[in-house]
């Protein structure tokens, strides 16, 4: 019966001490847009997807992370023979 209280309250203080780690991992990305509803001191950020109102603790807005890379076209090289493969 010791034991066991034991190895409840060890696996409590193991699950509160890890929910702060957990939470730290959210990306909050600010929102880029030209009006804010919120309320004084609070900015349109995105969490998840969802727009709201908060503090954003990443500096990309999320139209930033959310673009799509750049693809680079494969230009010709002078130094490939005609009907070359590989070039």
């Amino acid at each position: 019966m010791r034991f066991t209280s034991f190895a409840i309250a060890a696996l409590a203080t193991a699950f509160m001490s890890a929910a702060p780690a957990t939470a730290s991992e959210v990306k909050i990305y600010p929102y880029a847009t030209a009006v804010n509803y919120c309320p004084a001191g609070l900015q349109p950020v995105v969490l998840n997807g969802v727009i709201c109102c908060g503090t954003p603790n990443v500096h990309q807005s999320y139209q930033q992370v959310m673009r799509h890379p750049v693809k680079r076209s494969v230009g010709y090289s002078p130094f490939c023979k005609p009907g070359e493969k590989g070039c």
